[in-house]
């Protein structure tokens, strides 16, 4: 797994990366209400808004980490936005990426890493 300082992490599964917030980023924003997921096929650049995000405390963006064509997107946030609170990691995943270049990844941090980043 590689992470961004938008807390943000990134799996790569063969060809495509999945594309999750972290553990500590769902603590921050508490109880998600709402999930609103980018359309498959969508062509994105690396900054991107793609993803809106609506907790009990605030509205958060998520940015395309990486340049790239969302490929699929996980619908069951759209009936269980709770999912981003209770599975973070793992069933809570927002979308997959097929990626122009997969070298893109190099430049985020490892879980060790990531966890200085946090503190």
């Amino acid at each position: 797994m590689k992470f961004t300082e938008e807390h943000e992490w990134l799996r790569v599964e063969g060809d495509l990366v999945v594309v999750g917030i972290t553990e500590h980023a769902s603590e921050q924003l508490g109880d998600v209400v709402f999930v609103e997921l980018p359309e498959p096929g969508t062509q994105v650049a690396k900054g991107d808004e793609i993803c809106v995000i609506e907790s009990v405390k605030a509205a958060s963006d998520i940015s395309a980490p990486v340049d790239g064509e969302i490929v699929e997107v996980n619908d069951a946030l759209a009936d269980n936005p709770a999912l981003v609170n209770e599975d973070p990691l793992e069933g809570a995943w927002f979308f997959k990426m097929k990626l122009e270049d997969m070298d893109q990844l190099d430049a985020f941090m490892d879980e060790d890493e990531y966890k200085d980043f946090i503190g």
